[in-house]
């Protein structure tokens, strides 16, 4: 992901050569993993599944693309309003998997969320093409669409709207960001003999504890 923040050293930036459940951090290992994946996936390494619940406790599960990464967490952005955003306000708690086939790796990642703050939901939003930025504002996003000519007739209004100045975020799209307080990798080796090691921290703030577990 070309706009994600580098915020980790290279502590541990070998363990992938050699034994990765070694790493006694996690972030710093996702960050060693996600660099190689930017380079061995075909498109979109920043791509990951996002778990949500709704009022009955069904699960809901996409695929977003990852627009950050700090110490804090992990975010991506959304319309609040459609069936992700309305659920993650009920319930603010997700999951998140990363799966880099290039690589035979996943990362599945838990944590209670948070939404960004209206300054870097701005910031982000003034880094998307124009054509995105309108998108968001004509897309009811997860509600009944009658037509494609609808939809279409909607992005020429806003087009038009905004065809001689910049486009406002809408107060409806924003970020949110997953918190990890468990965090566990997988490495596919030969015969189902996988590495798999995870990480968990009982809050934000506290050291984080490391097992390694059956594949």
């Amino acid at each position: 992901m070309n706009d994600s923040k580098t915020l980790i050293s290279g502590k541990n930036s070998a363990l992938t050569d050699g034994d990765f459940t070694q790493a006694d951090e996690p972030m710093a290992l996702w960050e060693t993993w996600f660099a190689e994946a930017k380079k061995s996936e075909p498109a979109d390494p920043n791509a990951m599944a996002v778990a949500t619940v709704d009022a009955d406790g069904l699960p809901n599960l996409r695929m977003v693309l990852l627009k950050g990464v700090d110490a804090r967490g992990f975010v991506f952005y959304t319309n609040t309003e459609s069936q992700k955003g309305r659920e993650l306000g009920a319930h603010p708690k997700a999951a998140l998997l990363f799966h880099w086939k290039s690589l035979t790796r996943q990362v599945r990642i838990r944590g209670a969320v948070e939404r960004v703050s209206d300054e870097e939901a701005d910031a982000y939003f003034a880094t998307r093409p124009k054509l995105s930025q309108i998108g968001a504002w004509a897309s009811q996003q997860s509600r009944p669409l009658e037509t494609r000519m609808a939809f279409e007739k909607a992005i020429a209004v806003t087009t038009a709207k905004y065809a001689v100045s910049s486009v406002p975020r809408p107060a409806y799209w924003t970020g949110f960001r997953v918190v990890p307080t468990v965090m566990e990798f997988w490495h596919d080796r030969a015969f189902r003999l996988h590495d798999r090691i995870e990480f968990r921290r009982a809050d934000i703030g506290a050291a984080w504890a490391k097992q390694r577990l059956y594949p």
